[in-house]
């Protein structure tokens, strides 16, 4: 299937692209809509059903496997929609002809099919030729949908504890199974081997003679060797990974998955220099694999894509990572919060994202899974905690229990959010005769954390105009970095427009996309120095000194990259280097750090140096 597009829009939180797909898939447009929360998914199915006049029966948490089944109703309710949307634009008339501008007005002009298209209507105009080709040509975007696969806690019923097919990933997998789509499943977060061999269980994940997956697997990652690892752990049970999502760990919305000072640049050429070798290495496993359990065995090797995500911002970046990289998508996430056309955000919510600046969006303590997370300072989320905790009220309800997590004050596993485990942890503080300031501190380490998985759906039901009796009205947001450099409501034309390079919406003083996160991963490694400051042991000296040692290698890749680079990035260049020359001296200088504290808490062991390779030649040059 022909590509319409060369970006797509990744998932974003619980409820910001819920029903994204139904405003943009018929324009040829890739996203992702989570399936974590089934109660959030219950209550836009029913809006939507009311919507476009479609019976709705409830499915009640009484009805057995009720999380799958809720799942698989909404999935098939949105891939009906949007096919009645696309055949309706397919079926042109003269009267909604503007429809069909808007679908040909919002590609690249270099795409072969706008192309084709304006050759088909510019000598004359025969509707039933067009309709024809549009037919033949046309294609829906991709309703995909994602799995944080460490959210999986088990069930129970009546108090006895459910079979691990129950758990939540394990119904949501089985949700998306069971739909109507043919489309693929996002699996983030790492591996989890139980989830993953549950895949074996649905024939529509295994490749028919002619390659064709019904339900194919991406994997988000942020290395090539997790992606090797878990490819072929897959591959194993005859499972095909489709696509190679690269997301950058820190400079991306949501939970901030950091490496261990790998840079993003780096890493796309690692995949994209191994591509074929990867290919080749999975295949062999997968035919094998296939043909041990007599399942079919494709005749030619399968197709694979890789994409990337995580801080992009302007149309020269866009072309850039497609071009040099040979990635086959590339994703905008953050940006698109501000495009009401595609995704879900309430009023308040999106006035606070077009006014927020680099310092009101920053990475967290908040997610209960212990992950650094990418907020919004002043999310209305984070002033209701704050006014519950002024009256004496810490930690969440827990009405959905998604993010529980912990179990070390009791039997089943319970959320760090919850109101529960807080109050253990405060009983447990006052048994340690702590300082008033060393007690305030670890008392607001321990409200820090906040309820978003609730959060992170309530824009839904604002917008929605559901009751949020249970949930309250508080919003969690989870921008990237990246929305610091947008400041207006964009319409879904607009930024199409910016992303091919027809307009320019963005901040022109923003820093390039690589700059942006190699700035923010010397600022994780700074933190990271400051919690080694009292004492440092072996272990954490090893793992600050490699991460330095990691980054310098990504400064001097970058180095060389943008010295060699012709007819590109000819405005920014030399502010890239400047930049990267800044970099480097403030990389050094922590490094000297790390061996000023060696030394301090381990003044009999000779510190292990790392001598960071000079760049200054390759700025200069």
């Amino acid at each position: 299937m022909k590509q319409t597009h060369s970006f797509h829009i990744p998932v974003m939180g619980i409820g910001f692209t819920i029903d994204t797909p139904i405003k943009v898939s018929h324009f040829g447009i890739d996203s992702v809509i989570s399936i974590v929360d089934d109660m959030l998914i219950e209550k836009i199915r029913k809006v939507h059903c009311e919507k476009f006049e479609i019976p709705y029966h409830e499915i009640t948490e009484k009805i057995d496997d009720f999380r799958a089944k809720r799942i698989t109703s909404y999935l098939n309710l949105i891939n009906n929609i949007a096919k009645k949307k696309f055949e309706e634009l397919k079926n042109v008339t003269i009267e909604k002809s503007n429809e069909i501008k808007e679908y040909f007005g919002m590609l690249p002009d270099s795409s072969h099919l706008k192309q084709e298209f304006q050759n088909l209507t510019s000598k004359y105009f025969n509707l039933n030729e067009i309709k024809t080709w549009l037919k033949n040509n046309l294609t829906m975007g991709s309703i995909d949908v994602n799995i944080m696969t460490k959210i999986d806690k088990d069930n129970y019923l009546k108090g006895e504890k459910l079979p691990i097919e129950y758990n939540d990933a394990h119904a949501a997998l089985r949700g998306f199974a069971n739909s109507d789509l043919h489309s693929s499943i996002v699996f983030s977060a790492g591996m989890n081997p139980r989830l993953y061999s549950y895949i074996e269980k649905f024939d529509d994940f295994f490749p028919d003679e002619n390659g064709y997956i019904k339900k194919k697997i991406i994997l988000k990652v942020s290395d090539y060797r997790s992606a090797l690892i878990q490819g072929k752990f897959l591959a194993k049970k005859g499972l095909w990974v489709s696509e190679y999502r690269i997301e950058s760990g820190l400079n991306c919305g949501g939970h901030a998955f950091a490496t261990d000072g790998f840079l993003m640049g780096p890493i796309l050429a690692e995949f994209r220099d191994n591509k074929q070798e990867l290919i080749d290495t999975i295949h062999e496993i997968l035919s094998q694999a296939l043909s041990s359990t007599n399942r079919i065995v494709p005749e030619k090797k399968l197709a694979l894509k890789i994409t990337a995500q995580g801080g992009v911002g302007t149309a020269e970046e866009h072309q850039f990572l497609i071009e040099h990289y040979n990635l086959d998508s590339v994703g905008w996430g953050t940006p698109f919060l501000l495009v009401p056309e595609a995704t879900t955000v309430d009023e308040q919510t999106l006035n606070q994202l077009v006014n927020a600046k680099e310092d009101d969006l920053y990475l967290s303590n908040i997610s209960p899974l212990g992950v650094p997370f990418n907020s919004l300072k002043g999310n209305s989320k984070d002033i209701e905690k704050a006014n519950m905790q002024k009256q004496g009220k810490y930690g969440s309800n827990c009405p959905k229990k998604y993010l529980v997590s912990n179990n070390e004050f009791t039997e089943k596993n319970i959320c760090t959010a919850s109101r529960q485990f807080q109050l253990f942890k405060f009983k447990e503080l006052k048994k340690e005769n702590l300082s008033a300031e060393n007690y305030k501190i670890q008392v607001d380490k321990i409200g820090e954390k906040s309820c978003i998985c609730v959060g992170l759906g309530t824009s839904a039901l604002l917008n929605n105009n559901i009751k949020t009796k249970i949930e309250g009205n508080g919003v969690s947001v989870c921008p990237g970095p990246n929305m610091a450099y947008f400041s207006k409501i964009m319409s879904l034309k607009e930024i199409t427009s910016h992303i091919y390079g027809k307009s320019k919406l963005s901040r022109i003083d923003r820093p390039n996309m690589f700059i942006k996160e190699l700035s923010i991963y010397i600022n994780f490694l700074k933190n990271k120095i400051e919690e080694t400051r009292i004492s440092m042991s072996n272990k954490q000296e090893k793992y600050l000194l490699t991460f330095s040692k990691n980054l310098n290698e990504g400064i001097n890749y970058y180095s060389g990259l943008f010295n060699d680079l012709k007819d590109k990035f000819e405005d920014t260049k030399s502010i890239i280097l400047k930049d990267l020359q800044s970099s480097y001296n403030a990389l050094n200088l922590l490094n000297l750090e790390i061996e000023n504290l060696s030394i301090l808490n381990k003044p009999l062991i000779e510190s292990k140096k790392l001598r960071l390779e000079p760049i200054y030649s390759k700025l200069d040059s």
